[in-house]
């Protein structure tokens, strides 16, 4: 007789393989490990006790089952970490209506990555080879009582290892029971511990606890000449929190009143109201980064990014492709998958939102979009926003321009400038789609890449690359147009552009991006180095070596307008006060003008000094931690509703 062997083995491998490539591939940590395994058995045991209820082909049957819907499950997650540099919440199933929009773009990841799926299928694979050496065993009563005295055994054990280090910000205790934090659960737990905290979260609610009650006083790295002391004037508006506080009695929302209370506004500076009066175009670039910037290919955008102001140490990242891009540039707070499932659901009241600032001063606010205006119910979230005159393909655009994959930046400019350039002042927010993935030359994936072949064609980078850079070449002459266009209607000097982009070109592996990088990028912070193009044709240049990210743009613009705003109530800082440079990414690595913090280590910048460098990251780890969680109320409690109305 052939030797067998127990269906729990092959459970066993099954499990930890899967989390073993999750680690490798996914949050290229091996942190959490013993955690990660202590958390497996349970779920190994009751995948046991499943797959032993039937006879032997009916377990069989079973066991293919568990294989097919995990190795699916773990795949999956590997793709959505690929392309949006974040794990998968079941909060994102309320995001996700048009995601099949994309396949496309989504087989081209697949086919980039085949490797990786079959390392994934090697579970099954040795399954189908070896199943005849399986054997199961008719689950008895004693056998259940065993197995289910062991689950609690080890259960109570594994919470017992939570109180290690809990009180570190990202402790497992925090993560387990006050932190909400997709990439650093996975890390610390495994992914099927992660999947059964998320959809517990997602069915019974879950909130976020601010780690300390005020900001910390986090240190400003010094200016070489220091300027004149003066009494400095802050971007903050009369608020009674005591009085609040009082008559409140909601715990939340108790404790942000008194957070927001103790926290320091920004200062009013040199540059407070220097744009007053004017006009504002903001654009969020589709898939623009810094890498495409190159003063033969995209001169107008060359010229954008190294003239007016010129931020050397600018980040966008990545939190959940465009729509998570353009929450972080237009309301100053951070998208997790939850909080943009709550802006799309609530339609929560933004006050210092992008179009409300201005539309409060009387500017005429108008959104434009060249792809399907109702893309993640932008219908709704563009009225959040302040922009109630909003067209996309759709409901208007489709009569101005060509609605096919892909449509033209250029077009859209064209086509919509004559449409608010008289209605002075204006503000104008587009969301541009040239950029758009998939980066490959044929009408059906890329036409925009297709049309500006011929620019990039003989350059001496891999096919996605060039392709890349074609569909770029695309928003570089729309901005040209755009200028050619206010310049001619003579308000050129009265208007200012400004331009983002929403993320990185993720379909690109860092290798294709570091083909067109100054230096050499990682795949967690530096990849989302990239421009704040803030421009005005009448300023000079002004360099600006501030850390700053895509949550600075909304309170930056405030203070440059001359907006009145409480500058405590964003999350984002004004780059240009003297509040401390910070860029957040969405695994909650960060970089500070002292250093940069990812995979649980800090490397402090060159040329600076820290007098105690732990106590500097237990800091700010508190500090980003706390403004997730803000973040999230804000949202999920109309905080600006409540404080503002």
């Amino acid at each position: 007789m052939k030797k067998k062997f127990n269906v729990i083995f092959y459970l066993s491998f099954l499990i930890i393989y899967l989390e073993v490539l999750t680690k490798i591939f996914v949050t290229k940590s091996f942190s959490g490990v013993l955690l990660t395994l202590l958390f497996s058995i349970p779920i190994i045991l009751i995948l046991y006790l499943i797959t032993n209820i039937f006879k032997n082909k009916g377990n069989m049957v079973l066991t293919y089952i568990i294989s097919v819907v995990l190795i699916f499950y773990y795949c999956f997650q590997f793709f959505f970490h690929r392309l949006f540099s974040n794990i998968f919440s079941f909060n994102t199933l309320g995001l996700a209506s048009n995601a099949l929009d994309f396949t496309n773009i989504i087989f081209d990841v697949v086919l980039k990555n085949i490797w990786v799926v079959l390392l994934y299928l090697l579970p099954l694979i040795l399954l189908i080879i070896f199943h005849k050496k399986i054997s199961f065993e008719r689950t008895s009563l004693k056998r259940i009582i065993i197995c289910l005295i062991a689950i609690i055994l080890i259960w109570i054990l594994s919470l017992l290892c939570l109180f290690i280090n809990r009180n570190e910000t990202y402790s497992a205790y925090n993560l387990y029971y006050n932190i909400n934090s997709e990439a650093k659960t996975v890390e610390k737990f495994g992914l099927f511990t992660y999947t059964r905290l998320d959809i517990k979260r997602v069915l019974f609610g879950f909130e976020e606890k601010l780690t300390i009650n005020e900001e910390p006083d986090i240190p400003s790295v010094p200016d070489e000449e220091e300027p004149e002391e003066e009494v400095p004037t802050y971007n903050e508006i009369e608020i009674d929190f005591d009085a609040l506080m009082a008559n409140e009695t909601n715990e939340t929302i108790k404790s942000m009143l008194e957070y927001f209370k103790n926290s320091d506004a920004t200062n009013k500076n040199e540059y407070t109201g220097m744009f007053e009066g004017k006009n504002l175009i903001f654009i969020l670039a589709e898939g623009f980064n810094m890498i495409a910037v190159d003063k033969e290919l995209t001169p107008t955008l060359y010229k954008l990014s190294h003239e007016g102001f010129v931020f050397n140490n600018f980040y966008s990242p990545v939190f959940l492709s465009t729509t998570g891009g353009e929450f972080q540039a237009t309301t100053g707070l951070i998208p997790t998958q939850s909080i943009l499932s709550d802006w799309k659901k609530y339609q929560p009241t933004i006050s210092y939102a992008l179009g409300n600032a201005f539309s409060n001063l009387g500017y005429t606010a108008n959104g434009y979009h060249n792809w399907t205006y109702t893309y993640y119910s932008r219908q709704k979230t563009m009225e959040t926003l302040g922009f109630t005159s909003y067209m996309g393909c759709g409901n208007g655009m489709e009569d101005l321009i060509n609605c096919s994959w892909l449509p033209s930046d250029v077009d859209m400019i064209n086509q919509t400038l004559p449409l608010y350039q008289d209605n002075t002042p204006f503000v104008t927010y587009y969301v541009t789609v040239s950029g758009h993935a998939p980066y490959a030359y044929n009408s059906t994936g890329n036409s925009i890449a297709l049309k500006n072949i011929d620019y990039v064609k003989d350059l001496p980078y891999s096919n996605n690359v060039k392709a890349y850079l074609a569909t770029q070449i695309e928003l570089d002459k729309a901005l040209e147009s755009l200028i050619a266009g206010l310049e001619a209607k003579g308000i050129l000097e009265d208007t200012v552009i400004a331009l983002v982009g929403d993320h990185y070109p993720y379909t690109l592996t860092i290798d294709e991006v570091n083909e067109l990088s100054d230096y050499e990028r990682d795949e967690i912070v530096e990849v989302n180095r990239s421009n704040f193009i803030l421009w005005n044709s009448e300023i000079e240049t002004i360099e600006v070596d501030k850390v700053g990210s895509q949550i600075d743009v909304l309170p930056t613009l405030l203070n440059l307008f001359g907006v009145e705003y409480d500058s405590r109530l964003i999350v984002g800082k004004d780059i240009l006060s003297d509040a401390p440079g910070l860029a957040i990414f969405s695994n909650r690595s960060w970089v500070s003008d002292y250093g940069t913090y990812k995979n649980g280590k800090f490397t402090l910048k060159e040329g600076v000094t820290l007098k105690n460098t732990s106590e500097y990251v237990t800091e700010m780890n508190n500090l980003v931690s706390n403004r997730f969680t803000l973040s999230a109320n804000i949202i999920k409690y109309n905080m600006y509703e409540y404080l503002l109305k």
